[in-house]
Formats: structure tokens, sequence, C-alpha cells
């Protein structure tokens, strides 16, 4: 029997934010003594669940709704808590205290503290501006803006008046923004001079005069100098040339305002707008609601990662992630938030942990390539570090592999609750989350998030029993579904990415085996996640995840990361052969010794299907701007089909380097 890495201590427990909301559920006479019974009361009840945490966690409304869920068994058709009326922003600004609500790093150092007071007045300040230049409920503002608390005000500014927000970060190309918010047309945008990345300032306003060059629809810019503290309005107009207006941010806040009038919205009113990668064609302009968004976020982070006001939370994200979004719900508990723009290995790779011990952060998010990046570096920051307030490790973007929860536990805090999370810009959330109150097993996710209905299926859409792999799916609706796509004519691209393959069953995309478990009696059930379902290998007809050989491949010492695709067989298209090809640490070539061993090490720990045909080695990997990997762009090049839109792509020229292979011909 597998034992956990990590429990709980009986206090954590008793402490925890879930604990007190299953008895506040259990007052009413309900029976969720366990976290699966209130995972399945959730599931079972869900008008009732959503109630208690809308009433629980004690929204600001102007307007009470009058039903939870309405056509509960549509799936995409569903309508929750019609009748309300209510404000995102005013959600999140209900604290209006001295205690810090945002500290702000960079590559130089510290460079702001606010208070949930000063907050509120900047916030009031542009909020008042954005009204007199015509800003009504519905418009689009977009931000193209490293990660700054100028972009958190902006945010809040926006959506106070019950406009719609979408951002970029400034590494994106001119083409991936104009991707973006050239579908959605936006009336402002709010963007810095530039920014700095590993040790680089990086100059923004060439782009800029490209991306308003070919955007017609934005009448303003509100410019933040932020590389160059002292440039001027007449700097930026003479660079810019731009028929917008200009102006710079403190301009924008000098006013008289003191209190925001709140814009008070529906349910389902447009919030944000994300977008998808992008790597496999134009991104979808995906559509959040306000309400999905705050009572799913209020969720996540409450329950599942137990913030308190008394924590001080970071996750390193960029304003292009949706995690950045997730990041700033976090305002809603009164919490202190710490943000980090820049390099997390600049100047070296203690950068974020000096930050941890001086700010004394108990929650740190980050992503599982920054840890095994870590770990590949040989830093261990507990043997430098006093991380005596970190409780929680939050880790998402791709599974976390069985060595990296080995690394965390031995090199950063032995007592620590790690939550691997899983869900995507898709719905601005969750599917599988971490939980203060259960143990943690290595290479899985502790458990499936409160009102959701994850299920595996098989191909012909059956569930699959425990250990069995299969389509990660979610059978019931749930308040954080998208509106839809922009701009799509009667939801026909909403509907083919999420429902085609399952009749009103929400395909997430994502190859996963559910594992149950027994935790003093009481049994539950955590997820493992093998990768994407679209880049699933299937060797002789056997399905295998991506993420199953990397976690063997991040064993071998000389490999610093991998990237596993099929090559279709000449002499038969229906069968394939898997390709691996690994980066290696500087100076080392991939000798037949080393080839011999990353072969052996996958064989040994998975099946004879897994072991690559062929190992190649390259100095370069392709990733989004998020960070992920794309097996599918390199898996597209090596069968010499075109990619497209590179410009989703942090690095596109990585993938000449997977071109014309001779070791591909044979």
């Amino acid at each position: 029997m597998v034992s956990p890495i990590w429990s709980p201590s009986a206090a954590r427990i008793s402490e925890s934010n879930m604990t007190a909301f299953a008895q506040y559920i259990a007052e009413d006479g309900h029976n969720v003594s366990s976290y699966q019974s209130l995972h399945d009361f959730s599931i079972r009840l869900p008008q009732l669940f959503w109630k208690y945490v809308w009433n629980y966690a004690s929204f600001i409304e102007h307007k009470p709704y009058q039903n939870v869920l309405e056509q509960p068994s549509k799936m995409p058709n569903a309508k929750w808590f019609t009748g309300s009326r209510f404000n995102f922003a005013e959600n999140l600004l209900k604290f209006r205290h001295d205690h810090t609500a945002l500290i702000a790093y960079d590559e130089r150092g510290k460079q702001q503290s606010i208070s949930y007071a000063q907050l509120y007045l900047k916030v009031a300040k542009l909020s008042q501006h954005l009204k007199e230049i015509g800003i009504q409920p519905g418009d689009k503002i977009a931000a193209f803006s490293p990660n700054i608390p100028e972009a958190i005000i902006a945010m809040l500014a926006c959506t106070s008046l019950g406009a719609v927000w979408s951002s970029c970060s400034p590494d994106f190309g001119t083409q991936g923004v104009l991707d973006r918010f050239g579908q959605i047309q936006p009336k402002i945008l709010i963007t810095t001079d530039g920014y700095f990345y590993n040790g680089k300032k990086q100059n923004n306003l060439e782009k800029l005069s490209s991306i308003l060059s070919h955007i017609p629809s934005i009448q303003h810019v509100i410019l933040v100098p932020y590389s160059d503290k002292n440039i001027t309005l007449n700097q930026t107009q003479k660079q810019l040339k731009t028929s917008a207006n200009i102006s710079l941010w403190d301009a924008c806040l000098d006013n008289e305002a003191l209190d925001i009038e709140f814009s008070h919205q529906s349910f389902d009113h447009p919030l944000y707008i994300l977008y998808s990668s992008g790597t496999t064609g134009s991104p979808k302009c995906i559509v959040h609601s306000a309400g999905g968004t705050l009572i799913q976020h209020y969720k996540e982070l409450v329950f599942h990662t137990d913030v308190k006001q008394s924590d001080t939370v970071f996750y390193y994200t960029t304003c292009g992630w949706m995690m950045w979004n997730w990041m700033v719900s976090t305002l809603m508990t009164g919490a202190t938030l710490v943000i980090y723009d820049g390099s997390p290995f600049f100047p070296e790779p203690n950068v974020l942990w000096n930050m941890a011990e001086t700010e004394n952060i108990s929650i740190f998010g980050t992503s599982a390539k920054y840890i095994s990046a870590l770990e590949k570096a040989k830093y261990s920051p507990n043997e430098k570090h006093s991380l005596k307030a970190l409780k929680t490790l939050l880790s998402t973007g791709s599974p976390l592999s069985d060595e990296s929860f080995e690394y965390i536990y031995n090199n950063i805090k032995q007592d620590i609750c790690v939550s691997s999370i899983a869900g995507g810009t898709d719905i601005v959330s969750c599917f599988t989350l971490g939980n203060p109150n259960l143990p943690v097993y290595k290479g899985e996710i502790q458990c499936l998030g409160l009102g959701m209905a994850v299920n595996v299926y098989d191909d012909a859409g059956q569930p699959v029993k425990n250990n069995i792999r299969g389509e990660l799916v979610c059978e019931k609706s749930f308040p954080s579904m998208p509106i839809g796509f922009y701009n799509d004519t009667s939801n026909k691209k909403y509907l083919a990415s999420y429902f085609e393959r399952f009749d009103n069953v929400w395909a997430h995309g994502d190859f996963a085996e559910k594992v149950a478990h027994n935790d003093n009696g009481k049994t539950y059930t955590s997820l493992i996640i093998h990768g994407r379902s679209d880049a699933i290998l299937n060797p002789g007809g056997v399905r295998i995840g991506t993420a199953e050989i990397y976690r063997q491949v991040e064993k071998i010492e000389e490999v610093l990361e991998s990237i596993a695709v099929g090559q279709t067989l000449i002499h038969d298209p229906t069968d394939i052969r898997v390709i691996l090809f690994v980066r290696l640490r500087e100076h080392v070539t991939l000798s037949s010794e080393l080839e011999n061993r990353i072969k052996n090490t996958i064989r040994q720990n998975t099946t004879p299907r897994h072991v690559p045909a062929i190992i190649v080695q390259v100095s370069d990997i392709p990733r989004t701007l998020s960070g992920k990997i794309v097996e599918i762009a390199v898996r597209e090049t090596i069968h010499g089909r075109p990619v497209k839109n590179k410009d989703a792509l942090l690095n596109p020229e990585a993938l000449d380097l997977f071109k014309n292979l001779s070791q591909l011909e044979q």
C-alpha cells in the first residue's frame, strides 16, 4: 500500500476553512463528516451546495438572487443565481483598512507596498477617469502589461464600471497581441513604456506603435512609466505616433474621487476575456462571467487553498496566464498578495526565496516547470532560507512529477501541503485541487474540486474504474463555465470545443485516471493527469500520456527537459513510433551510454511501449508564452506540416531544430 508523503496535523484540520465550511453545512442536518461525503453532497445537490457557498462568503449584493440554478440538465445552457445584481470589483475591495493588500517585486527588488485603503482610493480615482472618458458596461479594456500593481488597479477600475477586462504580458510578439486584442476590439489600452527580464530593460513603445496602427478601436492609451520613470507625455506621443488619446498613469489618477460608484450587473455579466494558447490556430477568445469567477475563486482560495486574512499569498505568473486572474481574487479574502515580475532565476535561483523569507509568504504558487528547474539547478531553499511561515505550495501548468514532490519535501520544507492543481483558461479555475484536510501522495492531485462532477471516460463515453486511464470530463454544469467565445455565432465553436465528443458532458482534453484512497477509514478520490489528450502517444494501439515518459526522464541528471511526440510509420500510417527529444546540461552530449540509461529508466518504471524508438538531442524546446511545452507543434514540424500561429510561442525559432532531421528519416 502506498503511503502519503505528507499528512496534515489534527490542529491544521480543525482550524481549516474547509472544516469550518463543512460544519456550517452540517448545522442544517447534512452528513458531510468526510471530504468525500462533502464532495458527494456538492454533486448530488448542486443548488443547495452553491447556495451554501454564496451565503457563507457573504458577498456584497445590490439585489439578491431568485434561483440558484435554472436548466440544470442542460450543461451549456444552465443559468446560475438568476436575478442577482452585484459587482465583482466591489467584492474584491470590501476591505478598506490599513492592512497590506499588495506587495510588488521585480528584478530590481521591492518596488511598492499598498494597503487596502490605498488600493481602494487608487481604484476610485482611475474608475472616475474611465467614467469621464465614456466607459460603459460591456466596453472592453485591454492591458499589455507586466505583472505590476497598476495592472491590478486598472482591472478593478475597469470591472467596477461593468467593463470587460483582457490582458497580455509584454513578452507576446506583435502578431500574438493582434491575434488576441484584434478580435475583441478594445476601447482602451493600458500599458507600460517597457519592462525588465533577465537583467535587461525591454522597450515596449515600438511594438505598441504597430499594435495601435492595427487596432483602430483603441481610442485611449494609458501609459505607466515603468522602465523609464521619467518618460514624458511628449516623448510618448512622438514615439507612438497614433491618433488615440495618450495619458500618463498619474494624470489619470489626478482627481478628487474618494469613493466608487459600482455598476451592479447580473451573475452572467462578462468580466474577463481570456485566450487559448493559439498553437493550433487563432486563439479562442473565452468570455468568463463575473459571478462564476467570483464564487468559483472564493471556493478554491478559501476552502481548497485555505487562504485566511492572516496569510501572505504569492503566485509566480504573468498577466497573460489565467493564474493572474486567479491570484488577484485573493484580495476578496483580505490576505496580503505578493506579486513579482521578471525572471524567477535572475540574478540567481534564490530570488523568489529571498522574497518569500522577507515577506513571510505562507502560500507559494508556481509552475511544475519552475520546481523542476530548481531541482536541476541543485538549489535547496531550506538550506539558505527561513521559511517558517510557509504552509502550502501550489503547482500547476503541467503535471508535477514524483521526483518534484520528493524535491519539495527534501529541499524546501517537510511540513507543507503540496497542492498540484489542474483546470485551465477554459474555466478560469480548476477541476482538481489541493485540500488542507487530506494527505499528499506523490504524483497525485489531492482531490476533485467541490461542486465539480469530475469523471474519467473511455472512448465510448462510459465511466472507467479507478486506476484506468481515459478522458477527463465534467458531467454537470458549474458556475465558472464560460459564457461562450467572443463573436462565436450560435456558440458553434464553443460547443465543438467541449461538448462535441460526449453529449452534454464537458470534455476537457486531459488524459487522466482516478485513484481511491483511504484516510483513517474514510475513502476519497484523487487524480493523476498523464498529459493532454491531443498529445497522447499511441504506439501499437496502446495509449500513453506524455507525462508518464517525462516523469522518468526527469530522473536523469544530465537531462534538463524533454518532449515526446509520435512519428507516423511509413509502412503503417495507422501506427506511430515514439520520438524523444532531450535538452541536456551544458557541455553534455547524448552518448550511447546516456541514451541507453534513459531508455532503461523508462522501461524499468513503465512498460516497453513507453520506450522511445529514437532519442535526439536538441538545444531548445518550444513552449507557449505561459511556459508549456508544445508537443503538437513539434509533431507537425517533424512531419513537415506547417505550424499555425507561431506568435503564440515564446521561442518559435526553436521549431527549426526539429526540421529535416536525418535521425528520423529511416
